[in-house]
């Protein structure tokens, strides 16, 4: 299997100047459509991990309420 050709330096004293140069480099501001997709996709990550979490530490009765409460939204007639 060939070796894999990695274009990072070794050199410290290079590696030293990025770490102090990123964040004081000057970046294009973010515009708000970007800014948008990424929250969207952290909070779709965070509400996977959250739901499961949840099930997880709750009690059968509790299941049982939060199930009960679902069908009830679920079954709600619209208001007209």
């Amino acid at each position: 299997m060939p070796k894999r050709i990695s274009n990072k330096t070794t050199d410290a004293n290079q590696i030293a100047f990025q770490v102090v140069q990123a964040p004081t480099s000057e970046s294009a501001p973010i515009d708000d459509a970007t800014l948008s997709k990424v929250m969207a996709q952290m909070g779709r990550k965070g509400g996977k991990i959250g739901g499961k979490r949840s099930l997880e530490t709750m009690s059968a009765s509790d299941r049982k309420k939060r199930a009960e409460k679902a069908a009830k939204a679920r079954w709600k007639k619209p208001q007209r």
